[in-house]
């Protein structure tokens, strides 16, 4: 062979002439795995409206607890009916306390019951299904056999005596009392899509040049059950609300401690004092109903286009990085 053929034999590899410099790597690694899945949840309409109420509500939970006072006893008039006095926008209760107020300070321990139930019940279940899918055997028998054991225990009744009996006044813990049995039913789900997908080629090919069975399951295994598991995620959190407010309705949580302020309670006081009978108070009952009405709506919206992140190659199609190195790799080329 010439020394022209062998030229231009080597005329075919391309070597990068230039090393990504640490900030790049940073950049790269920030736009890959934060502002493009921030992209690609802001292009779907779903998820823009789902994130807006989201991040209302996070607003409530944070900044509005310090610039609204908490409610007082006798702070305002009595049935003062919404927009009548802007000291008290929505109006009162039988017992002059604002309930705005009221609406804002409840909005923080609501937060912390649908963060912390959500995510053990989604944890445990992607942990006990992904492992016990993937690997088989004796862990696979034994925690199909705890999940079958689970499954047969009636939550309601099992909450309302936990509630009853423990009477938890931390909202992290209220949280991990109602989502308590929530996860067996996703972990035999999981268990299930993780066994079909276990068998795919490119799952094999991963498991032929010896990849450890970690970086299997996280990168191949994972990303496909995001989806379902993102939609679990939502129905936890919304089942949440709905259980918390009802045991505060139905007075099995405590009204002292952090969790004291609670839309359910103010659904029981208007229930207690003719909210329902009065058409005057009826703003009463509608104003804890709208917050609730209004979070779980988000909720919902933001599963359903969550989706959506998990596609890798809608994903890339958002990372900036990715297009400017495109770019950069074809300008050098011409």
């Amino acid at each position: 062979m010439s020394r022209t053929d062998e030229t231009e034999s080597f005329d075919f590899e391309t070597v990068s002439s230039v090393q990504p410099s640490r900030k790049e790597r940073y950049r790269q690694i920030a736009d890959e795995y934060a502002f493009a899945p921030f992209r690609v949840l802001w292009s779907d309409y779903r998820a823009r409206i789902g994130l807006v109420i989201i991040g209302f509500y996070a607003l409530l939970g944070t900044l509005g607890v310090v610039v609204l006072d908490p409610p007082v006893y006798h702070g305002g008039e009595k049935h003062l009916p919404p927009l009548v006095d802007m000291t008290y926008p929505l109006g009162t209760d039988n017992q002059g306390r604002g309930l705005l107020r009221q609406t804002v300070h409840a909005t923080p321990p609501m937060l912390k019951m649908i963060i912390s139930g959500a995510l053990f019940s989604t944890g445990v279940a992607m942990l006990i299904g992904t492992v016990s899918g993937y690997k088989g055997g004796i862990f696979d028998r034994a925690s199909m056999y705890l999940v079958d054991i689970v499954m047969t225990i009636p939550s309601l009744p099992l909450i309302i005596i936990l509630a009853a009996t423990i009477q938890p006044e931390d909202p992290v813990v209220i949280g991990l009392v109602l989502s308590l049995t929530a996860w067996a039913g996703l972990s035999r789900t999981i268990r299930s899509q993780v066994l079909s997908l276990r068998e795919k080629p490119y799952i094999e090919s991963s498991r032929t040049i010896g990849l450890p069975t970690s970086t299997i399951v996280l990168k191949d295994v994972t990303p496909n059950i995001m989806p379902y598991v993102m939609v679990h995620f939502v129905q936890s959190a919304r089942r949440i609300i709905f259980a918390s407010v009802a045991l505060y309705f139905l007075g099995f949580l405590p009204r002292t401690g952090g969790s004291a302020a609670n839309w359910g309670v103010q659904l029981q006081n208007a229930y207690n004092n003719g909210g329902l009978i009065a058409p005057s108070l009826y703003y009463w009952f509608g104003v804890p109903m709208v917050a609730i009405v209004t979070l779980s709506y988000g909720l919902i919206m933001l599963g359903q286009g969550t989706d959506r992140i998990f596609n890798p190659r809608i994903r890339a199609r958002h990372a900036k990085t990715v297009e400017d190195k495109s770019e950069e790799v074809t300008s050098e080329t011409h």
